[in-house]
């Protein structure tokens, strides 16, 4: 059986001028594990249209398209070139899941929710030629989930290639958050095996590892064993937790840091706690955010801070506030974000309600454009303060302001190092995408990540005893080396 495997690029990273890092980051994990499932006689070939540009003149047997609400346009055409054809075109994905009646129209099969349970039994359905028009997850597991086919990944197109997911889903249900739709009819939140984990991590060459779960801390136990099985492995790696979950689990934020972490992307979301009551962001409801940010620096741990703009109890100096609080706390790297109706969330249907919602073009449904009537702002104010916090978060200025937040001299370097290459570098980022040679840039964010952890050891010499046992436990002789 032939198949193709595609995964449409989002509108915004189409631009033929100018391609931001970020959309050659991460590798589609989700159709390389679904490409785990099929036959060694099946000849696969997966393409990711952020990366490459897809030729799409032949004619294989099954397209398995995979679809977020901006790449919806561009996947619907392909999915109807490749019908006109005669191929058996099969749509999933978040957007699938959200508005299946329109995914159905371009479609011979959809899938809705994840597909570990649905996906084989297609295959099998498929094989048998009686494949079903629309397959809904219901049974929530991952044990048993083949290893991703990373033969089919083309690594040096990608600056982080070593990315990993350990669980699927989040704990947590806030009224904004496109997974809950996503996860609906059954379990939100479920991890693989410890060992499993374990086992994927080890075929991963290299140092650098990036956990794109949603919520790697979601399940303490399940974390607190992974870590404890990484120790010793001299990984650096990245990922995103909840500021309950830095404030309230020390004991697994610690072994954290022990096995590796040097960066968390932390959902602060908003500075204003009438907003969080507002969008059930009920686990950082109480917390204190400095605290958080204090804690993970003096752990070593760098902070990238997202931030979402135009909820109802914002006003117009929402944009000024978040950024001077950021910039005041040392966050290395912020991500700020329009608050977006998505299509099956409890906020597009309360939007809706209301008549809040200006279109449906999905194209705009980005975090970028204002697609509804905000309270307390017109939608020029939201957008316009949008590009403004990110221009005032990366200016120079506030990037050596943010640093001289830090307790010394190794923080604030790696704190310019790490903020101004995101974003002051972005023309050097293109030529090297442009050019296929990002994964050349991996040893510097390496080597930067791995300085972060000098914090964490000096907190080892100085005695504290939360680390120490840890920390002894996690050194490898490569990290004892001098340029380890």
């Amino acid at each position: 059986m032939r198949v193709r495997m595609i995964l449409p690029a989002l509108t915004e990273a189409t631009s033929p001028f100018f391609r931001p890092i970020k959309y050659s980051l991460f590798p589609p994990l989700g159709l390389a594990t679904l490409a785990a499932y099929l036959d060694e006689t099946d000849e696969v070939v997966l393409s990711d249209e952020h990366v490459e540009r897809l030729v799409l003149d032949d004619e294989p047997d099954l397209v398995v398209i995979q679809v977020y609400i901006t790449s919806a346009r561009r996947a619907y055409e392909i999915a109807d070139l490749y019908r006109s054809r005669g191929s058996h075109v099969a749509l999933g994905g978040l957007h699938v899941t959200s508005l299946p009646e329109e995914a159905a129209q371009h479609a011979d099969t959809i899938f809705l929710g994840p597909g570990e349970d649905t996906w084989p039994q297609f295959l099998a359905d498929f094989r048998a030629g009686r494949p079903a028009r629309k397959y809904a997850s219901q049974n929530r597991t991952l044990f048993g989930v083949p290893p991703i086919r990373r033969d089919l990944i083309k690594r040096r197109l990608y600056l982080v290639p070593n990315s990993i997911v350990v669980s699927r889903g989040c704990p947590h249900v806030c009224d904004f958050c496109y997974k809950v739709a996503f996860f609906k009819g059954g379990k939100q939140f479920y991890t693989q095996t410890v060992d499993a984990a374990l086992a994927e991590i080890h075929r991963l060459p290299g140092r650098h590892l990036y956990f794109l779960d949603d919520h790697l801390f979601g399940s303490p136990p399940f974390a607190e064993a992974l870590f404890d099985g990484m120790r010793g492995m001299n990984r650096v790696w990245q990922a995103a937790g909840t500021v309950k979950a830095v404030l309230e689990q020390p004991r697994v934020l610690e072994k954290a840091v022990a096995s590796g972490l040097r960066s968390l992307f932390v959902g602060f979301e908003t500075v204003n706690s009438d907003n969080l009551q507002e969008q059930r962001k009920y686990q950082n409801i109480g917390r204190d955010y400095a605290a958080a940010v204090s804690r993970l620096h003096e752990l070593g741990v760098m902070v990238n801070g997202s931030f979402v703009f135009g909820m109802d109890h914002d006003g117009p100096d929402v944009f000024e506030r978040t950024v001077e609080w950021a910039i005041a706390q040392g966050i290395e790297t912020a991500t700020f974000h329009i608050l977006t109706p998505y299509p099956d969330t409890a906020l597009h249907g309360r939007m809706e309600s209301e008549d809040r919602l200006l279109h449906r073009d999905w194209d705009l449904y980005d975090t970028r454009h204002v697609v509804f009537k905000p309270a307390r702002l017109l939608p020029r104010e939201l957008e316009d303060g949008y590009w403004r916090a990110y221009r005032d978060f990366y200016r120079w200025g506030s990037i050596f302001r943010g640093a001289a937040a830090k307790d010394d001299w190794r923080g604030r370097v790696r704190h310019i190092a790490y903020a101004g290459g995101w974003k002051k570098f972005e023309p050097l980022w293109d030529l090297l995408i442009r050019s296929k040679h990002v994964l050349h840039a991996l040893p510097v964010l390496e080597a930067i990540l791995s300085a972060s952890g000098e914090a964490a050891h000096e907190h080892e010499h100085r005695g504290d005893p939360r680390l120490a046992s840890d920390f002894a436990a996690s050194r490898s002789p490569a990290q004892e080396a001098p340029h380890g």
